[in-house]
């Protein structure tokens, strides 16, 4: 388990990492970068106003297909994922997010990633509050990584927190995440 300091200075690298090898002209995240330096704790759902979290955008290995969740809480489809959970890397948080909320089996990181915990895409986004958990609206900053799966397989949904899971054509990914689908335009598939 990674203290609140160890996972601090993880992310900070990892934000650092990828705005340097990684990020698009523009592209700043100025208000993670500004928590990450006021010390807030990003790993607790709890910090406003945001927080980290993590998510999986499964493609086929032909990238053809993506896997999509219809979640209850926002009312629309998109990629799995949620709220960071302490793990040794911040892809095995996503991992466990996607396999949990949609039973998918067999997921590998995708070789862009080449093993490394370096995310696809950082997305600060703005998110609704709930009522009920007392939150207020407030941001997500979401660490996304491409991972790959075999759309053949059964898929079991968390109900709890998803309406249903299912494959998709990739092309539903623009309507949510175009920072991702404008990388991956520049990653091959896989043969």
């Amino acid at each position: 388990m990674r203290t609140p300091a160890e996972f601090a200075q993880t992310l900070s690298a990892t934000v650092a990492r990828y705005l340097s090898e990684i990020a698009a002209p523009g592209e700043h995240l100025s208000l993670l970068r500004w928590q990450i330096e006021q010390g807030h704790r990003l790993d607790l759902r709890t910090t406003y106003p945001g927080h980290v979290t993590t998510s999986a955008i499964i493609l086929s290995p032909d990238h053809r297909q993506t896997l999509l969740i219809d979640h209850i809480t926002i009312g629309r489809w998109l990629q799995p994922g949620g709220h960071y959970e302490d793990s040794p890397a911040f892809h095995h948080s996503a991992m466990r997010e996607a396999e949990e909320e949609t039973g998918v089996t067999g997921l590998t990181l995708h070789p862009w990633h080449r093993q490394s915990d370096l995310p696809f895409v950082i997305d600060s986004h703005d998110v609704p509050g709930k009522v009920s958990r007392n939150e207020p609206p407030h941001i997500h900053h979401d660490l996304q990584y491409l991972f790959v799966a075999d759309p053949t397989l059964p898929l079991a949904a968390q109900l709890e927190e998803v309406n249903a899971a299912q494959w998709c054509d990739a092309s539903r990914l623009a309507e949510f995440a175009p920072k991702a689908v404008d990388r991956l335009s520049t990653v091959a598939a896989l043969g």
